[in-house]
């Protein structure tokens, strides 16, 4: 007579568990297509390389970034501040805020946006500064919550425009973007990458998560 066969059990849990691994990891690779796509669907007709094409007398606000990465200039930096300029200068915005990462007293990208800004002719009056801005998601809420925003204009790179518009979105703000040069060297490459997993933690961040700003306090008056 033979003996029934002691590994068949096991043999069909290691089966269902391939399958529901296997559902989870096409879920996941869905969520990644779709938080990868959606921002460039959303943020259509919202975004403008001609600073006349920029819905006028609103309030600007620039993404912040380190100035300099390894002893040089950092190119997202100096291609935000030319954007800012050349949008000021059209006429378009009544005010700017530079919204970065201020975590430390020995790094500030708020203030260091503020002095490029200022070096380039905008007044000091029309500078305000987001010391909270850690990430995208913080400056955006914080435009809304703590600027008392409701329309804005972004400045970044594209890719950041499109997703900032889409975070913007999904929190009740009017929001456009000009987009500022963008790079295209090795570190821009590498950027691109990370844009990918930003967009994943984005989606989790409004649809799952529903995260805050780290620092959602305080008050920044930006005057009529």
């Amino acid at each position: 007579m033979n003996k029934p066969d002691q590994t068949a059990p096991v043999r069909g849990r290691w089966r269902r568990l391939k399958r529901i691994a296997g559902i989870c990891l096409a879920i996941g690779l869905c969520i990644i297509a779709y938080a990868n796509i959606a921002p460039a669907w959303v943020s259509r007709g919202r975004l403008h390389d001609n600073p006349m094409d920029v819905p006028a007398d609103r309030v600007a606000l620039v993404f912040g970034t380190t100035d300099r990465v390894d002893g040089r200039d950092n190119l997202y930096f100096r291609y935000r501040i030319d954007a800012a300029e050349k949008l000021w200068k059209s006429g378009r915005i009544r005010a700017i805020v530079v919204s970065g990462d201020n975590s430390t007293k020995y790094y500030n990208e708020p203030e260091k946006m503020r002095q490029a800004l200022i070096a380039r002719g905008i007044p000091e009056d029309r500078i305000h500064c987001d010391y909270a801005g850690l990430r995208t998601l913080d400056s955006v809420v914080r435009a809304r919550e703590v600027c008392g925003l409701t329309s804005v204009v972004f400045i970044s790179q594209r890719f950041q425009n499109e997703r900032a518009i889409y975070i913007a979105r999904a929190h009740g703000i009017d929001a456009h973007g000009f987009n500022a040069r963008d790079v295209t060297t090795r570190m821009g490459f590498k950027t691109r990458l990370r844009e990918i997993g930003a967009r994943s933690l984005m989606w989790l961040d409004i649809h799952v998560l529903g995260t805050r700003p780290k620092y959602p306090g305080g008050r920044i008056n930006i005057p009529r």
